[in-house]
This record gives C-alpha cells, structure tokens and sequence, in this order.
C-alpha cells in the first residue's frame, strides 16, 4: 500500500476517520454568496469523492457580534441551508466526515461591535473591542453551545472550535490580551476557564458521539505569548473536559513570522504537535506547508500527529488523495503557497480560488467536458497560459501542439522558481510536464513559430501564448553599460556590482531584490535556516516561540536601493498576506527602499533623480530595469497579415504586471469552451 500510516482508519470509539487525511479550514466567500450553498456542496463534495478522511468547513460565526456582517449559524434557518452540504459531502461518500468549524473573531471582528476580554485593540483591526461583562461572557458561551447543536441538526459529524489566531478565545488565554481582574483573567487557571467552559457545555449539548475538535495555538509566533507549559496545561485540560481531537495551530494574525507562505519550510511546525502529542491521550491534528503524500507520511511517521490537515493542498488539487492511493503523486497539482487567488482573496472580500487550479470554488462554472467537435490546437509559448490551455484543450480530447521556442516549459516560471523562497513552483512544472505525457500533447521545443509554419500545417485553432518583453522605460542614458535587465540577472547572463539601483518595485523588482541581497542556503529549504531568519526556537519554545529571540538576518554585502516612481508605500502591490513578510525581509537586509521617484537620467556617476522636487543621486555600477512589461505580439500580427484567425492568451493578452493568476485562470476558462 502506498503511504501505510496515511492511509490507515483512525478509530474514535463512537466512529471512524477512513484515514489520515484533512481537508482543513479555509473560509471561501462562498458561504456569503447568493447560490453559495450550492457551490459549497460540489466543492466539498468532489473533495470528498476522492478518499479525504475528513473536511472541515471555513469558519462560521456563532452570533452577530462575531459574523461581521458574514456566514453565521444560530438557529434552525441557517441550518438548513446546511443540509445542502452535508448532504452532498455524504452522498459523495458515506465515510468522509465533515465538521463545521465555529469561528469568532472577538477583537478581529470588523465591527464597532466586536467583543473580547479586554479593550485592547488588535493589531491588524480598526477597532477597540468592547470588553465582555459576566453577562457577555455567558451569552458567548451559550452561543457557541447553541452553534455547535445547530451544526449537530445541519448533518455535520462534529465541529471545530477555533481558540487560536487572535479570536475571541485565544485572547482569553494570553495575558497580554486579557487584562481581566474577575474569574476570567489573572492566573492561568482563570484565563483557561472561558475556553473549557465553552468545551464542557458543548459536550453535554450535543452528546457523546459528536466529533469535538478544539484548535489551539500551540506556538503563537507572539512577543509574551504562551508559554510551553500553559500550552500543555491547556491540552491536558481540554481533553478533560471532552475533546474529541485537539488540532494545533501556530500563530496569530498579527504575529510577525510568516507561517503558511511559500518562503516557509514544508512541514516546518509540526515538531511542535509532536511534542504536545506526548502530552495528551487524544488524537492531535498537524498543519501548514504540508503539501505532499510523501511529506504528510514523513509526519505521521516521525510521530508529530495522528491526523494532518492540508486545506489549501486540496484547494489546488481535489483529487490529492485519490492521486496518492492510485500511486500517481506525480500528477499531483501541487499547491505552491504562493496565497495569491486564495487567503489574498479571502482577505480582500473576494472569492477564494487557486493559482494552479481555477476551478477551485467554481466546480459548477468551470468544467472540463470532452469536446464535441475534436479540434486540431497549435499552442505557441509554454509559459502558464500556453500550458494551462494546451493541458485543459487536450484533457477535452483537442489534439493539441505545443510550440516553444526555448528548450523547456515553463516561460517566466523559470525565472521565478530560481528566486530563494519560490523554490514550490519547480512543483507546477513538474505538474504540467507530466499532464503533457497524460494528455498526449505533441510537445515541440526548441521550435520558433512562425505564421508560415502554423498556416502550412493547417491547424484549426491557434493560440498565441508568447508573453511578454521587459519594458524599456524613456530615461535618458538607458543604453548605459551599468544598464542590464532583470530577465539577465536571474538568468545569471549579466554581473551584478556591489552598488545596486533597482527601477521598479513591483513583484519583479521585489524579487531580483530577495536574489542579490540573498546569501546562504534558501529558508524555504532549511528548517534551521528560517527558524533563524524569523527568530523562531523550536529547541527551547519560550513564550509565542519567540519571545527574547532575535532574528539573525545578514545584512547584505550589496548597497541595494529599490525605486518607484508611485507615491504609495513601497510594495504595497504586492499580496495581502504575503507582501508584508518580503518588505520585511529586505529591510532587515538592509536594502533601501524609495518612492515617488522621478528618473533623471543615467552617467557614469550613477542614477540621478527627484524625489520630492530635490535632485538625488544614487550611486550604482548596476541599475537593473523591472519597469513592467509589454505584450509580444508579433507571431499575432504576422498570422493577422495572413488571414490566420488566431487568439491571444496569458501575457501577450495583457502584461501590466507578471500575473500567473491571471493568465492560467484565462487560458483555462478560454481552453474549456474551445
């Protein structure tokens, strides 16, 4: 058997998990959308068809002070509209089990109303929370009480109660948040007692065969956060009180250490499950940067976990599971935590999706149905929209060539699985080298097309997926020998000086600066290495995991300066929920960062700008251009000349600034109707 421990059932006494395996929480944006249920149920249902253990559903408030305006269950009409669900996931599959995870927010509730212990503000919210009398305390008990039972009418096997993250329980448990003088705050036995109380009541609401899952921080990523010991103490005692499963969580919102982007380690946390499993007598659940079969084995092998819950891996692949019991990892849409189409979206009030796989969340939209009417398909340029569309067309039945002129797939991938920390999207070329061998693309490298070629070959569809030129923005002394492009520095083709002036600071411009400030082994790829960059010890766990621990960030050997000329905070483009770990990065780096910047020109001396109507030189012996990028439209113009009817996708559809999100979302969409 492929993966033994992953594969094996897990016996609760009043039911069985089929296996090891969780479809964690992500919250989508479908639980608020009209027609939302709908697509909920095919989302979670075509997950559940291929052999997940268990799912457990985005967060769902208990009352209105803690739903923000979003989805909420606190009474028998919202629990119907559940039914559709649960209903779908069992249809799918009478084994899978699937719990709806009770979500409050407390003081990150976007809401004047928003409540927790203390008033004190969190970080990343606009509001102070109002503090809970005894009252307020009993009403949020007996809410997560009445949710829970709710939950328990809608079909669900159990629920997940969230006590970490900086919601409204794990506020309670850390003092600096829970300045509380009553039976609720003070010593830690007072501070436990919201979260227990809340365990306790619901277990004797809902009886004894319902799966009662609690999730804590068991490593806050906080300055003054819990300590190890009050961790375990916690463990102890909710499995006292009636849990069924603990799942361990490691962070806060507002924590400055990066936990679930690509830049992190695989499996980078679950040493600390592990130590708490030692602690308790139930099954414990492991997360983040798990997003293999084989990594997910390692885990429960080494004994870190009982149970590991991968959420955004079965957002980019829903059949993970089934593709590993069937041996066929390698055609696995591996998720690269790049964040982009789905916490990115989730935490801007948009739909959540995924990069590599655009029907995420769309299972009732986007479709791959064979095609009626077989079409001979010229695809020229293997970057993500060439392959997306050349792998979707071919798995309808199009008999698909794919062109590109260099000798491998993978256009701008290339460039950006080189940069340290991206090094997961070697993983999507892997993917798609792979589907071109399922599908039977007749795959031609080293192969420039031109219009001739394409209209002598008598194609009846051509797709023009050539990308993008790097712009040339109008500076004078562009043509400068200190003037080189990105594209060449990546590659390796042009030196780099010591005197570093990047122009443009976009995701590009953000990248060549994590290269050539970049020194050592990748933190991505070294436990040790990006425990130390985000001062983590995972040896000795002080309180949050790093209270009193420095982050040993070298400085880099480079004078790096990065430009624009927006008048916006440097790297404000970039992703929600990653952006602020790369602005960070670089900073500790020592790189310079400036904004609303006019460009001068360029000399011997260096580059010479405004900023501020003042004149400024930055001296540099390498000025690297990340000025954006146009579409290369050439092959089109020239198949338009001759009457060839041909369609433009990816970047040479439209190239304001590198967007792979954009592009295989497109190309998929365009290669699904063709």
């Amino acid at each position: 058997m492929n993966y033994p421990l992953l594969l094996e059932p897990l016996d609760l006494g009043f039911t069985t998990i089929k296996n090891r395996s969780i479809m964690g929480s992500m919250h989508t944006g479908l639980e608020e959308m009209d027609g939302g249920f709908e697509r909920m149920a095919a989302y979670f249902a075509e997950r559940a068809a291929n052999n997940i253990g268990m799912i457990i559903t985005g967060g769902i408030a208990p009352n209105e002070e803690s739903s923000s305006g979003g989805a909420m269950m606190s009474g028998e009409e919202e629990a119907v509209k559940h039914r559709l669900v649960t209903d779908a996931v069992h249809e799918a599959d009478p084994d899978v089990k699937i719990c709806m995870q009770i979500l409050h927010p407390g003081p990150m509730a976007y809401s004047k109303n928003a409540v927790a212990p203390s008033a004190v503000k969190s970080r990343i919210s606009p509001f102070v929370p109002n503090e809970l009398d005894a009252a307020g305390i009993q009403k949020q008990i007996d809410d997560h009480v009445r949710c829970a039972v709710m939950a328990q009418k809608a079909g669900y096997d159990g629920v997940e109660i969230i006590g970490s993250a900086g919601y409204l329980i794990s506020t309670f448990l850390v003092q600096k948040t829970n300045l509380r003088e009553d039976e609720y705050g003070g010593s830690y036995e007072n501070r436990m007692r919201f979260a227990l109380e809340i365990v306790e009541q619901t277990r004797a609401a809902v009886g004894d065969d319902f799966i009662l899952i609690f999730r804590i921080a068991a490593m806050d990523m906080l300055e003054g956060g819990m300590s190890w010991e009050e961790i375990a103490t916690l463990g102890k005692a909710l499995e006292k009180a009636g849990v069924t499963i603990i799942s361990t969580h490691f962070t806060w919102h507002e924590s400055a250490v990066p936990t679930i982007a690509t830049m992190v380690p695989r499996a980078a946390f679950t040493s600390v499950t592990g130590r708490l499993r030692k602690e308790v007598g139930v099954p414990v659940i492991t997360s983040n940067r798990i997003n293999m079969p084989d990594v997910a084995e390692e885990v429960l092998a080494r004994g870190d976990a009982d149970l590991v819950s991968m959420a955004r891996p079965l957002l980019a692949d829903s059949a993970f599971m089934r593709k590993a019991v069937e041996g066929r990892e390698d055609e696995i849409n591996t998720c690269i935590a790049c964040n982009q189409a789905c916490l990115d979206h989730t935490f801007s009030g948009k739909l959540t999706t995924c990069l590599v796989n655009p029907r995420a969340c769309h299972e009732t939209i986007l479709n791959y149905e064979p095609a009626e009417d077989i079409k001979r398909i010229a695809v020229v340029g293997a970057g993500p929209a060439g392959l997306a569309y050349a792998t979707v067309a071919a798995e309808r039945g199009h008999k698909v060539t794919l062109f590109e002129a260099s000798s491998e797939i993978g256009g701008q991938f290339n460039l950006a699985k080189t940069i340290p920390g991206k090094e997961e999207f070697y993983e999507t070329l892997r993917y798609y080298k792979r589907m071109i061998e399922v599908h039977g693309i007749d795959l031609r490298l080293d192969t420039k097309a031109d219009a001739a070629m394409l209209k002598a070959e008598g194609f009846d569809q051509v797709i023009v997926s050539t990308g993008i030129k790097p712009r040339t923005p109008e500076i004078e002394g562009i043509d400068h020998s200190t003037v080189v492009s990105y594209i060449d520095v990546i590659t390796g083709k042009k030196p780099v000086g010591q005197k570093v002036a990047i122009i443009g600071a976009g995701g590009i411009g953000f990248d060549v600066a994590e290269l050539i400030s970049h020194s050592g082994p990748s933190g991505a790829m070294d436990r040790d290495v990006f425990a130390a960059e985000w001062g983590v010890d995972f040896e000795n766990h002080p309180r949050g995991g790093v209270t009193g621990v420095e982050p040993k960030v070298a400085k880099s050997d480079r004078d790096i300066t990065l430009l624009q000329r927006k008048d916006t905070r440097v790297g404000k483009g970039l992703g929600k929920t990653t952006g602020w770990t790369h602005r960070l990065t670089l900073t500790r780096r020592g790189v310079g960062m400036m904004n609303g910047v006019e460009y001068v020109k360029i000399d011997d001396d260096g580059l010479h700008i405004l900023q501020n109507d003042l004149p400024e030189l930055i001296e540099a012996d390498t000025i690297i251009i990340c000025a954006g990028q146009d579409p290369l439209r050439d092959l089109y113009d020239e198949l338009s000349a001759q009457g060839v009817k041909a369609e433009l996708i990816g970047g040479a559809f439209e190239a304001m600034e590198l967007d792979a999100k954009a592009a295989i979302n497109q190309a998929s969409y365009m290669a699904a109707a063709a």
